[in-house]
């Protein structure tokens, strides 16, 4: 299974709603979420930007995201759930891949990280971030229509991460101080695995059985 599979296939779930649309008569559709009701401008420029990201279910609508607002804050703490702290640091991840001029990611990836950071870090995006446990909700959905084409990206940029550190490490000097760029990554990812392999080799030839003692039966 690759990093990306497991990276989704270990998240939480976001309320299932997010994808279905409701089928409420009109008068009992829900229009605020939480304390806050977004206006029609806002929801528009929203599904028009997950739309943009690669979102296939069709738009959404204001029900929705109340409905999965109000299943997200039914236990009593101010804190996000899970499933929106889970996407909040894929976020994060995101954007330190973007501020990062030593991984130099695909023209596609570098836009979709762009449009993904900017609106997490918009103050006047569709759901205000104050609203305990809920505030987060939009950017999480953001990142979660995006991860189809980030998630692969980012999962190598952890990679790469990791790999510069350990070189760093080994030379005595800080990550940011080392020429180190994707084809020294591609590089150190190839010398790992040939050393994993060599090792593996050394630790199952040790245990290998030695051969029994031939003997007849006369």
């Amino acid at each position: 299974m690759n990093a990306v599979m497991t990276i989704r296939s270990l998240a939480q779930p976001l309320p299932a709603v997010l994808d279905t649309p409701l089928a409420f008569n009109l008068l009992h559709r829900r229009r605020n979420i939480g304390e806050y009701r977004p206006t029609s401008f806002d929801l528009s420029r929203f599904n028009r930007l997950l739309a943009r990201l690669g979102r296939t279910q069709g738009p959404m609508d204001v029900d929705q995201l109340a409905t999965a607002a109000r299943q997200l804050s039914a236990t009593g703490d101010d804190e996000a759930p899970g499933c929106i702290a889970q996407r909040i640091a894929w976020i994060e991840s995101v954007a330190a891949m973007a501020a990062d001029r030593a991984w130099a990611a695909a023209n596609e990836v570098v836009e979709c990280a762009r449009l993904v950071v900017d609106y997490a870090n918009d103050s006047q995006d569709l759901i205000p971030d104050w609203l305990p446990r809920i505030g987060r909700l939009d950017d999480a959905i953001v990142v979660e229509a995006a991860w189809p084409t980030l998630g692969r990206e980012a999962a190598g940029y952890r990679d790469f991460v990791r790999l510069r550190a350990l070189e760093a490490r080994l030379r005595g000097c800080e990550p940011e101080e080392l020429p180190f760029d994707r084809d020294a990554w591609q590089a150190a990812r190839v010398h790992e695995a040939a050393l994993s392999a060599h090792r593996r080799r050394v630790r199952e030839s040790t245990y290998v059985p030695a051969p029994s003692a031939m003997f007849r039966v006369h």
